[in-house]
Order: C-alpha cells, then sequence, then structure tokens
C-alpha cells in the first residue's frame, strides 16, 4: 500500500509531489493525459515569482516535473479512471492498474468550456480550436475570432495577434469580465476590436471542412448576423475535472471540490488543491501554494493515523 497518492500534474500537483517526496512519502503521481494541465497551453508566464523576463508555461511545467522526479515521486503517465474513498486503504484505478493509498492528494484542474454547438464539435480541428499558443501560428494573415470577455480571452486575442491579420473579441455583454490590465493590453492592440452584446449560434463551414464564419445572435435585440473569420477560439470559462469524485466527495453545485481547513475535503485522508477546489483566483502560484498545503496537510494526517504507518 502507498503512503500518498497524487492525482493531477499541473502547478499545484507537481508542488504536492515535490514537498511529500521530500518528506519521505514515496508519492505515486497519476498525471493523466494532460500532462502538465492548463499552463502547457499557456505562452509568457510573466507573473510567477522567480521569473522577472517571464517563463513559457510548458517550460514551467517541465521544471517543476523535473524538480518532484529528483526528490523521488513516481510518476505515471495514466489517467484515473474510479476511486472508492468509502473505505481505508484508499482504492484509485487506472484502467486495469489498481492501487491502495492511506491518503491521497486530488489535483485534477479544470478544463476550459466549449461553445456546445455541433458544428463547433464538427469543424474542432478545422479552425475552431481551444489553444491559440498550439494552432495560432496556423492563421497567419487570416482573420479570426475569439469567444469571452474574461482574462483567457484577452490572453488567447493578444496571443493571436502574432499571426492573424485581424482579431475579434466577441463579447455576451456590453462590458468586460477581465482584470483592467489584460483588458487595457487587450484594447491597446490594434489588431484586436471588440464585438459586444452577441453570442455565436453556429460555426459557418461544415460542408467546406473547414470554418467560413461564424452565425451571430444579438444578445439585446435578438438580430442575427453573420461574421466572415477563418478561425474560431473558445475562451469562456472552465469547468473542474470532478466527476470520477461524484458520490465520493462534497462537490459545490458548479462542480468544484469543497474544501476547509487548508486543503481537507469532506474525507479525512482525501486532499485537494489547485484549480479543481479554487474557483476564484485560478492562478499557478496559487495552485502551487495549495499544492504546498495539501501536501504538508496529508504528511501530518499520516503521522497522526495508524493507516499513516502501514
Amino acid at each position: 500500500m502507498r503512503h500518498l497518492i497524487i492525482i493531477g500534474s499541473g502547478p499545484a500537483a507537481y508542488t504536492a509531489a515535490i514537498y511529500a517526496a521530500r518528506a519521505s512519502l514515496a508519492p505515486l503521481v497519476f498525471e493523466g493525459d494532460a500532462l502538465g494541465g492548463q499552463l502547457m497551453t499557456t505562452t509568457e508566464v510573466e507573473n510567477f515569482p522567480g521569473f522577472p523576463k517571464g517563463i513559457q508555461g510548458p517550460d514551467l511545467m517541465a521544471a517543476m516535473r523535473e524538480q518532484a522526479a529528483r526528490f523521488g515521486a513516481e510518476l505515471v503517465g495514466s489517467m484515473v479512471t474510479e476511486v472508492d474513498f468509502s473505505k481505508r486503504p484508499f482504492i484509485v484505478r487506472a484502467g486495469a492498474r489498481v492501487e491502495e493509498a492511506a491518503a491521497v492528494i486530488i489535483s485534477t484542474g479544470a478544463s476550459a468550456k466549449r461553445l456546445g454547438l455541433a458544428s463547433e464539435k464538427a469543424l474542432m480541428g478545422r479552425g475552431v480550436s481551444a489553444c491559440a499558443t498550439c494552432d495560432g501560428f496556423f492563421f497567419k494573415n487570416k482573420e479570426v475570432a475569439v469567444v469571452g470577455g474574461g482574462d483567457s480571452a484577452m490572453e488567447e486575442a493578444t496571443f493571436l495577434t502574432r499571426f492573424a491579420a485581424k482579431v475579434t473579441i466577441l463579447v455576451r455583454s456590453d462590458k468586460l469580465r477581465a482584470s483592467k490590465i489584460m483588458a487595457d493590453r487587450a484594447r491597446a492592440n490594434p489588431k484586436i476590436v471588440f464585438k459586444w452584446n452577441v453570442e455565436v449560434t453556429e460555426v459557418l463551414g461544415v460542408e467546406a471542412n473547414h470554418v467560413t464564419g461564424v452565425r451571430l445572435r444579438d444578445t439585446v435585440t435578438g438580430a442575427v448576423s453573420e461574421m466572415q473569420v477563418d478561425g474560431v477560439f473558445a475562451a469562456i470559462g472552465h469547468a473542474p475535472n470532478t466527476d470520477i469524485f461524484k458520490g465520493q466527495l462534497e462537490l459545490d453545485k458548479v462542480g468544484y471540490i469543497v474544501t476547509k481547513n487548508g486543503s481537507e475535503t469532506s474525507v479525512p485522508g482525501v486532499f485537494a488543491g489547485g484549480d479543481v477546489q479554487d474557483f476564484k483566483y485560478r492562478q499557478a502560484v496559487t495552485a502551487a501554494g495549495t499544492g504546498c498545503m495539501a501536501a504538508l496537510d496529508a504528511q501530518r494526517w499520516l503521522e497522526k493515523t495508524e493507516s499513516g504507518r502501514a
């Protein structure tokens, strides 16, 4: 039986792994199929302490992963498919692999939301994308649309101006949810324009097998219009990756894991950190901080319980 299993692979998971490994807990980390979490699709990370010139998201994740491995964390690129927290030891399944653990840390993060349109799904990879850093290169000198009004939308749009001739940000309301610095940066970019009070009802181009435009509905008047674009990027928020924990842990109405006293969940011995329980801050540095908290909480809990000596 393992002392500790960590589920996830973002800054919270790797920080937890670093602390747990240094505490001689020999953590097993199930990294899943989204290695590195959301920072793998982030370009320049300018606000993580210690990098005055910024650092690329994937580079930061690679460094964290290497650090965790250096201290003895066992990293496995498998997706956890089922857990059983109803009894101890806890059961964690990843396909045919079954592991037991005295304690578990959940750091599965959150995933980008989709528009939920059939046309969006049909044209995914054919002009529809959820990752500007992955696909921006393919839109050199073209016109694209970014859907959303938060920081993610501003960041995606700003990055896309490196390649696209024009970026239109489609906002459902008449104001932005983005932070002032991100909004000001987007407004100051001559390649970025805003279209207010609109929602995408269809991505056009299914018959052509590539995006040719979007159909829009005015959220105030209901008027329908079409806009020609070569690409569509959705940046409309995130949903916590907690499906396998439903019925196992207390979740809030949106699906985030409810924590108290730091990283404690509703099940003693199960802890959570990062965006899977943080719907407010959702920053790399806060995720790393909660990963540290989870590891320290798990270590102290294991020291106090009989199962921790197994």
